[in-house]
């Protein structure tokens, strides 16, 4: 007698207090996905569809999870999620279109497979960094509780993405702010050829749930009411009890990360006794046995979805090959923002730039009843500098909110508010540590909105520059780490006004802004400031002083370093312009001052190669060279680290180089 794949597998499937209705579902929900994979299988050998990472035998998983959730509330999958998708039921062609780079998917073929959300049907797709889905699914959920709507928030990952360091930093936080996230981990034996063994050296990832002070469950992955009623369970308790769970389904990838890598490197008596725990095969079996499911059924389910597929494959064949102009992909790259004046008033209180830049932040949270602050000791401490310092008295803990030390995880965090709705700003320490949160900065902040038209209405804090003696670790002016990267705006105020006007604009602008702060300037420089809430438009410099001679360019500190200098030569007559926006840059201000003068220099903090002087530079090459009567000319700091002692610190910085540099291009 054939003993039968359920026999096999000691499998034992508990319908609990289920209907035939939901037992018969669940089964529908996982064979449609399987049935997609398995065409999508013959069309990548036919050259019709370009990668695919198949979930063939973890169907249990992305099905179970996303039956037990609300459609209201967020899912974050991974590559091989399918389930979830199709039990979101999102339209089969628009997922074909995807995959075919067609305009009718959800990232007009900028982006390919599940590297994508959309927020009609709550899914936020994956980066293929893998680890800030975690910190994400941190920002989600804060959202969801600052609203009091008693959402939980899922999020998913495979035990090798368990390593990155943003998982480790978003468990964090979340243990630590209490937040209603089910962590989901698919241990499915290799992440991509590696297996477990040298992934890591626990016997489970659920036991990592202890270190951080949260529940953990260990759930068979092929087993479809176990994933389903056990997640029903947990997400009503979350929504009820707010706080973060580690789920660890156990469950085997059956074939190949991706189709191209195969898997020779799996040993096939593994592959074999994985095979008769087939998720889908296990519980038709159990269906047939209660009655609820007939082999009539069976085929007729799968007939329909073979028809299913092959109609919305047409659909998606039908629609014509994406085109695009170069002026759609640039407008693409950043959310329109119509900029909204707010005007000055006529009252006016001497404030330093560290002032300035408290008090707008102040009148921002007061205007945006739910703007988020976040950062290391911001709040009873008031942050290193004293910035937020009184605003958890005005403002509470919910709004004003101390970090633990993970750059990376909160960063996401915020962008997590973001598509929640929630304006942030993220005070980074020092703008040299945003390094420890460099992947989000450049990677899903910036690229969000080109690649499926989601916004990352997010402030970064950057307080940076030389000239206090602080040291390599604390003293960078890194602005074009960041100029570089499309999808970036790049604030960088010399004075106090324009430090408070620029800020508001920054906190309106639903794009992410990196705002730099010289801390030098802090508490040096003084200005009269209208004392209400006003905005500055992003890409307006502002032109200090006027003069034939020679146009000045610079920004930051390096402003007041060429004010300084020019008192000294009151016989040079120049512009001097301060570009308070590097990204966008008002270059119809620099060409028409050029223009005049025939002559430029760019002084800036940041070292000679790669900085912002140079594409300056370039551009008036290209837009101005036959108005000029001498070389453009760069003036910048040592191409070295930043010292620490004051003597070489000096020397160093690019302030006692300009007045040389200057009067050798007045002499050219």
């Amino acid at each position: 007698m054939k003993t039968s794949a359920l026999e096999k597998t000691n499998m034992t499937f508990d319908k609990q207090s289920l209907d035939n209705t939901t037992l018969l579902n669940l089964y529908k929900r996982m064979l449609k996905p399987r049935l997609i994979e398995e065409k999508m299988l013959i069309l990548l050998r036919q050259g019709k569809v370009s990668k695919w990472f198949s979930g063939i035998g973890q169907e249990a998983i992305s099905v179970g999870v996303t039956a037990a959730m609300h459609k209201d509330e967020y899912i974050l999958p991974m590559h091989r999620n399918l389930g979830v998708f199709t039990t979101r039921d999102i339209p089969l062609h628009r997922l074909f279109s995807q995959w075919q780079g067609k305009a009718n998917g959800f990232t007009k073929g900028r982006d390919r497979s599940f590297h994508f959300g959309t927020q009609e049907f709550n899914i936020v797709g994956m980066i293929s960094h893998l680890g800030p889905q975690f910190g994400v699914a941190d920002g989600i959920a804060l959202a969801s509780k600052l609203k009091n709507k008693n959402q939980v928030t899922t999020v998913f990952t495979g035990e090798g993405g368990t390593s990155e360091g943003d998982i480790h930093e978003a468990l964090n936080v979340a243990s630590v702010w209490q937040l209603p996230v089910l962590f989901c981990i698919e241990n499915n034996g290799y992440g991509l050829s590696t297996p477990t063994t040298e992934q890591y050296n626990c016997k489970d990832l659920a036991d990592r749930a202890i270190g951080y002070g949260m529940e953990s469950h260990i759930i068979d992955g092929n087993n479809i009411l176990e994933v389903y009623t056990k997640l029903v369970e947990l997400a009503t308790s979350v929504r009820e009890n707010p706080r973060p769970i580690l789920i660890e389904f156990k469950t085997f990838r059956m074939r190949g990360h991706e189709e191209a890598s195969g898997t020779k490197y799996v040993p096939q008596e593994l592959m074999d006794e994985w095979a008769t725990k087939d998720p889908i095969e296990n519980y038709q079996e159990f269906l047939l046995k209660e009655g609820v499911l007939t082999t009539d059924l069976i085929s007729e389910l799968k007939a329909k979805y073979i028809t299913e597929i092959s109609d919305n494959l047409d659909i998606a064949y039908a629609e014509t090959e994406i085109v695009s102009t170069e002026s759609n992909e640039l407008n693409d790259v950043y959310q329109d923002f119509v900029y909204q004046e707010f005007k000055e008033n006529n009252e006016t209180s001497e404030l330093r730039l560290i002032d300035s830049i408290s008090e707008g932040l102040k009148q921002s949270m007061e205007r945006h009843d739910d703007l988020v602050i976040m950062g290391q000791d911001v709040a009873e401490y008031g942050g290193v500098f004293k910035i937020t310092d009184g605003f958890v008295a005005q403002f509470g803990k919910d709004r004003v909110r101390n970090t633990p030390i993970c750059e990376s995880a909160i960063i996401e965090t915020a962008m997590g508010l973001s598509i929640a709705g929630i304006k942030s700003v993220v005070e980074l320490q020092f703008a040299d540590f945003v390094t420890s949160g460099f992947n989000p900065v450049v990677n899903y902040l910036a690229k969000s909105h080109y690649r499926w038209n989601q916004k990352a209405d997010i402030v970064l804090r950057m307080p940076c520059g030389a000239g206090v003696a602080a040291g390599p670790f604390h003293s960078q002016t890194n602005e074009a780490w960041f100029t570089k990267t499309p999808g970036l705006k790049v604030v960088y105020p010399a004075f106090p006004y324009d430090a408070k006007g620029l800020l508001a604009t920054a906190i309106n602008d639903p794009n992410p802004v990196l705002f730099f702060e010289h801390k030098a300037l802090y508490r040096s420089i003084r200005q009269e400031v209208p004392t209400d809430y006003f905005t500055i438009p992003f890409g307006k410099a502002a032109l200090l002083q006027t003069g034939s001679d020679i146009t000045v360019i610079a920004y930051g500190a390096a402003v007041h370093w060429a004010l300084s200098t020019l008192e000294k030569h009151p016989d040079i007559n120049a512009d001097v312009i301060d570009l308070r926006s590097l990204q966008p840059l008002d270059t119809d201000a620099i060409y028409a001052s050029v223009k005049k003068t025939g002559r430029a220099i760019i002084l800036q903090e940041d070292s000679l190669f790669g900085g912002i002087a140079s594409d300056i530079s370039a551009l008036i090459m290209e837009h101005c060279f036959e108005h000029l009567d001498a070389p453009v000319k760069r003036v910048a700091s040592l191409d070295t680290p930043i010292p620490f002692i004051n003597q070489l610190e000096d020397q160093y910085l690019s302030r006692d180089k300009f007045e040389g540099e200057l009067l050798k291009l007045m002499d050219y």
